[in-house]
């Protein structure tokens, strides 16, 4: 079970802490802990009930009117809305309940819908990677176990797979190429597999390697590829005073390639990249990057 404090309900919900407070005083929309010192804390059936409150008020519904509903009449037109509302802050909070209540059928409902609507690449940036930011602050503060985590990657790993598999493998020699992979002991994966999605969407060549890859692995590949580029994604390995000599590395073994790199390690850590590398601060700068390289030849 969750435990939240107010500012944490304000960042996941994006309603201020001031109004959560009115809303409870005047309607008793929650009704939260307190700590010996009068602190308010919030369990997961709060944070489900705000989203809903949220979402409801949004499309129109007033607050007085919402404190009068039932859990199932509220349920009742969260449903109507999830399913014909396009607009993705409603849906990233739909898919954070739907989480919460590990409901698969609904997140699957979701997720679906938005891809249909909008195209995978589009709902890939525009529901998919916001979601996952904002949950982000629950792992951050431990207020997701495990289950959660590998609940919502495993669901989101299955859309991505079946998109990269539609898409056809390039037949020019000349495309550039590409090796895809993550560090030893690097397992966070989604990102790296829409970068996949990207490439192969644009015909580039691409050989993907995947999690946990030992560097002695990675040169094999190369010796057997011989890639123009490589594109990694760190999130948490190597760590954060590792991580400059682990670029170093890269750079020494493969002085005649580029490389994209992203992740939440770069953010936060002052690196010096290696010259032929780049950042990118999100997924839309990797696609405005591969769309370049489809004007020029592949390296040589």
């Amino acid at each position: 079970m969750g435990q939240y404090s107010i500012k944490e309900l304000e960042q996941l919900t994006g309603i201020k802490a001031h109004t959560i407070r009115i809303w409870e005083q005047r309607y008793g929309i929650l009704k939260p802990k307190r700590s010996e010192t009068n602190i308010r804390t919030y369990d997961d059936d709060d944070l489900k009930h705000i989203l809903n409150v949220s979402l409801l008020n949004q499309n129109g519904f007033k607050i007085s009117k919402i404190a009068c509903m039932s859990s199932c009449q509220i349920g009742e037109a969260i449903l109507t809305f999830t399913e014909r509302q396009e607009d993705c802050p409603h849906q990233i909070s739909a898919l954070v309940c739907a989480m919460i209540e590990m409901d698969e059928e609904r997140f699957d409902k979701v997720l679906t819908t938005i891809i249909l609507q909008r195209g995978f690449e589009a709902a890939v940036n525009q529901l998919v990677l916001p979601f996952l930011q904002k949950i982000g602050i629950l792992w951050q503060t431990g207020n997701i176990n495990p289950a959660h985590e590998h609940f919502v990657s495993n669901i989101i790993r299955q859309k991505f797979i079946v998109a990269i598999d539609g898409q056809v493998i390039p037949n020019s020699m000349d495309a550039p190429r590409f090796i895809l992979f993550l560090p030893e002991g690097e397992l966070h994966e989604l990102g790296l597999l829409f970068m996949q999605y990207i490439l192969r969407s644009r015909q580039m060549r691409v050989m993907y390697l995947g999690q946990n890859l030992p560097l002695v692995d990675l040169v094999k590949a190369y010796e057997g590829f011989r890639p123009d580029y490589f594109c990694t994604v760190i999130t948490s390995v190597p760590a954060r005073d590792q991580l400059q000599a682990y670029l170093d590395e890269l750079s020494s073994y493969f002085p005649g390639c580029g490389f994209y790199v992203s992740g939440y390690q770069f953010s936060c850590n002052q690196i010096t990249l290696p010259a032929q590398f780049k950042y990118l601060r999100d997924m839309q700068s990797f696609t405005r990057e591969v769309e370049k390289l489809k004007a020029v030849p592949a390296l040589t």
